[in-house]
Order: C-alpha cells, then structure tokens, then sequence
C-alpha cells in the first residue's frame, strides 16, 4: 500500500529555512510552497535553499521591475538594485529605440527595458552558453534576439552606429574580493560574470573601448558600478571618448554611469 506524501507546513519550512540563516524565512517560505506543484517537489526545493542554493534558481525565476524573469541554476540573478540603471535606460531612450544588452546574463535588462519602452529594437549578448539559452527564453519572449560570444563579436556588424541604448551590466568585482562575496553568489553564480579582474574594471576597459562605434549619435552607454569605482569607471568612459556622469539611488545603494556619444 503506497503512501501520498504529505507537505511540511508552512510554519515547518519557515522554521527550517530560518535556522539555515535565510533572513526572509517566511517570506521564501511561502513562496516555495505555492511554487510546488508536488510535496516531492516542495521538500527538494526547500533542501536547495536551506543548503544555499539561491531562491531565484530554486525556484527557477526572479522579479525584476515588476515581471518574472526565468534564471536558470548558475546563471547571474539579477539585484533588484539594477533596477535603478534600467529606469535611467528608459528616461534616456528614444521611440523606437535600438537597445543592446551586453553582458546580458539572464536577459533581464533588455526585456524589462523593452518592457517599459512598450517595445524596442532589442539585442542580448553573453559570452557563458547556459546565460545565453536562459537570455534567450526571455529576450525572444520580449520579440529580442540573443548572440552568444565575447561582448560585441557576435553581435550583427548593421548594428554599428545605431545603438541608442547600450547596457553593459559588466562584473565589476575585483579578482581578490571575489572570494569574499556571499555564498549564494560565489558558488552558485558564473564567476565570468562576477570577476572583473585585478581593479574590476578589465571587462569595462573592453566595453568602453568599443561602445563608441557601436552607439548611434546621442546613444548612451549605461553600466552599474561600486560606489568606490565610480571615479575611476567614469575615467575610463572618459577615455573612451564619451561624455560620462553618475547618478545613484540611495534606497537601492545602486551607483550608475551614463556614458553618452556626443
């Protein structure tokens, strides 16, 4: 005689998750139970998160802006700070705006855009393959397409000189500060999107370098940064050849640059 297995309580996973230092015990665990379309299922998600697995991969997707984005397991999960430079992508952008997503990892940030443009000539690149099959559930969704390779390389040579929107949510941590990140990003994330190299700005060198022949006229490059590497970020767009300023958002502790093709 089989037995049906039955759900923990809500009160029981909260109190599991709890003890596993999840902060937000009983908000996850509500989540996890209305997410589970089988007590099998909800005790297989509830051992993922009490191990450290992000919610977000647990689960399988992540708010963003309001919408639910998919994030499949070791692809980066978008913060709810970078939020903020995709509401100053959207002050800036035109109608009709072509919008490129470098760096792209889940998609999130060329969807939600696109979201909030009510449509937008959209493209997402990244160079980590199990990003770009997650991007491309959500940027096609958005009516976007998505390149897989080294930021510009795969992306199609028409786009030169056109892009009005360039968001490049480049990794910015520094090589020896990636170890000191939480678990849940450390073990569970690509360290291709993390590692910026020795001061974290290798990976902006590159974008900057080439963003001017990407943008349109007026087209602005937008990337998130630490607040720390604001000054030295801003060189480097300096560098570039673009008009460059920050903008921040106390309540998100989000620190952007806007590099602008005068």
């Amino acid at each position: 005689m089989s037995v049906t297995p039955v759900s923990p309580s809500l009160s029981t996973t909260t109190a599991r998750l709890r003890a596993a230092g999840c902060v937000f015990a009983e908000d996850e665990a509500a989540l996890l139970h209305s997410s589970a379309r089988t007590p099998a299922e909800l005790d297989g998600m509830v051992e993922a998160r009490a191990a450290g697995r992000p919610l977000e991969h647990v689960v399988g997707w992540a708010e963003f802006r309001g919408l639910r984005y998919a994030v499949d397991a070791g692809v980066f999960v978008p913060r709810r700070r970078t939020e903020f430079l995709v509401d100053q992508a959207e002050l800036l952008a035109p109608a009709g705006a072509v919008v490129v997503d470098l760096c792209c990892g889940s998609g999130a940030l060329g969807a939600a855009l696109a979201a909030g443009l009510g449509g937008a000539e959209l493209y997402a690149a990244d160079i980590d393959p199990a990003a770009v099959r997650c991007a491309r559930r959500n940027v096609t969704a958005a009516g976007g397409r998505v390149y897989e390779g080294d930021l510009f390389a795969p992306l199609p040579a028409g786009l030169r000189g056109r892009v009005d929107v360039l968001l490049a949510n480049v990794p910015y941590v520094p090589t020896g500060e990636v170890e000191l990140l939480p678990a849940e990003a450390r073990v569970h994330e690509a360290r291709v999107a993390l590692d910026g190299g020795a001061d974290g700005l290798d990976v902006l060198r590159r974008v900057a370098a080439e963003a001017p022949g990407w943008l349109a006229p007026g087209g602005s490059l937008l990337f998130e940064t630490s607040e720390h590497q604001a000054a030295a970020a801003t060189e480097v767009a300096t560098a570039a050849g673009l008009a460059a300023r920050v903008v921040t958002c106390e309540d998100l502790y989000a620190t952007v640059v806007i590099a602008t093709r005068v």
